[in-house]
């Protein structure tokens, strides 16, 4: 009988949960928490980040990241135009960016090494932004919440014993997953920036710097991001089907000037 009660634990969890469709059209399994939770983990998170690292005020890089965040923001569906977004320039010489729920994006000064025009900090944040719009953060909370129920209740199903191997088992499963997120988010953020009126072929330009500037990588199947070389080559192969999105946004008057 005690062996069961993972399996009620586990039913209470999932009827919690339900099944989307992301920007692209692939299936997700999210729910494990609310998107009020969500946005106030984000919340929280940032805070936090803004107490512990230092902040750059140079008014002239705040209002040049806040220039490209609000352009990609205004061509979000209304949901995501509706969140209060808010920007923080760290000072860090690691070149990276992040975006969380709630409308939350960092940015580290050493990004500019990489991201040397406003296109190229485009993709950078259209990619960011990519992982709130497409529900990753909701989508990987479900994913380990219910690989942590699936490892214990194959645990006690199995016996103690199972439990590294269904440790092991678990994390090689959500990498595999988090890597297809990361794909994910440089298709919605590369569209993004087209509709926004940024060019979506710099978006190329960025990773070859990125790359450029990481000199050794871990193999692509032990990262979370994907090969870079392979990124590159999706990036270049769906730029010229967005040069249209592209050119219409500037005829619209989508012409973002970030300096």
């Amino acid at each position: 009988m005690k062996r069961l009660i993972p399996l009620f634990l586990a039913a209470s969890l999932l009827a919690g949960c339900a099944t989307t469709t992301s920007p692209t059209g692939r299936r997700q399994y999210v729910g494990g928490v609310s998107q009020s939770q969500l946005d106030q983990m984000g919340a929280q998170a940032f805070a936090e980040a803004k107490a512990k690292e230092k902040i750059d005020t140079d008014p002239k890089q705040n209002a040049y990241v806040r220039c490209v965040v609000d352009a990609l923001v205004a061509r979000l569906p209304a949901q995501w135009r509706s969140t209060r977004w808010e920007t923080a320039l760290f000072v860090d010489a690691e070149p990276n960016a992040f975006a969380l729920p709630g409308g939350k994006v960092g940015v580290n000064t050493g990004i500019f090494t990489v991201a040397r025009n406003q296109d190229e900090l485009a993709a950078v944040l259209g990619h960011e932004i990519g992982h709130v719009v497409s529900h990753h953060h909701d989508e990987r909370i479900t994913r380990q919440m219910n690989a942590q129920i699936g490892v214990s209740l194959l645990g006690a199903l199995l016996g103690s014993g199972y439990g590294q191997l269904g440790s092991e088992g678990a994390g090689v499963y959500l990498l595999r997953n988090t890597r297809e997120q990361e794909a994910e988010a440089d298709v919605v953020g590369q569209r993004l920036m087209a509709d926004a009126g940024f060019d979506p072929s710099k978006a190329v330009d960025l990773w070859q710097n990125m790359m450029a500037a990481s000199g050794a990588r871990q193999p692509q199947w032990l990262s979370t991001h994907p090969d870079p070389e392979n990124r590159i080559r999706a990036l270049r192969n769906a730029a010229p089907a967005l040069m249209p999105v592209y050119a219409a946004a500037r005829q619209a008057g989508r012409v973002p000037r970030c300096r």
